[in-house]
């Protein structure tokens, strides 16, 4: 979703304070593509600061799907966002100072609204998503959810690596 930001940039410096529709429908990550499976409107203000410094606020929560990372399981992951960004549009990425927050959300006189939210997400996002605590995985032999049940294949045990130490714990306990 564009919103028009030539009000708040013109000499009346009037404040756009607007609620607008999510456009995004799913995740895309180099990891895979996440479905968003609920959406709130999205909140957003703009201000005028002093020259062509903007204030940007925008907040919303939203849901995305995200596999366990042990057993593959769909695990409905939140998101609150509430985000204030101080940009100055008259200046380039390579201008930024530190106050300032990077402004590519911004193309000329329009605020994208979704590749904001976007950037926002990606900051949040687990590094690690769990359907529980105590999630089993799959069996390395058949791909078994273990969480769902046991399988029939063998327990290999120690990673077949580490066989060579487990014989000498074998002969060690003989002696």
């Amino acid at each position: 979703m564009l919103i028009n930001l030539s009000d708040v940039l013109s000499d009346q410096h009037k404040t756009v304070d607007e609620t607008v529709r999510l456009e995004m429908e799913e995740i895309r990550l180099k990891s895979g593509t996440y479905p968003i499976v609920s959406k709130e409107p999205v909140h957003v203000s703009v201000e005028h600061i002093r020259g062509k410094e903007l204030l940007v606020k925008a907040e919303t929560r939203l849901t995305v799907i995200i596999p366990c990372d042990r057993c593959l399981e769909d695990v409905r992951q939140e998101f609150v966002l509430n985000c204030t960004k101080h940009v100055d549009v008259g200046l380039s990425d390579a201008e930024l100072t530190e106050e300032l927050d990077e402004s590519n959300f911004i193309d000329g006189y329009h605020l994208d609204v979704d590749k904001l939210l976007y950037n926002e997400i990606l900051s949040g996002w687990p590094t690690k998503v769990l359907c529980r605590e105590d999630c089993k995985g799959l069996c390395r032999i058949c791909g078994q959810n273990l969480n769902a049940g046991s399988c029939d294949c063998e327990d290999p045990g120690l990673d077949p690596r580490m066989s060579v130490v487990r014989d000498l714990f074998k002969n060690f306990k003989e002696v």
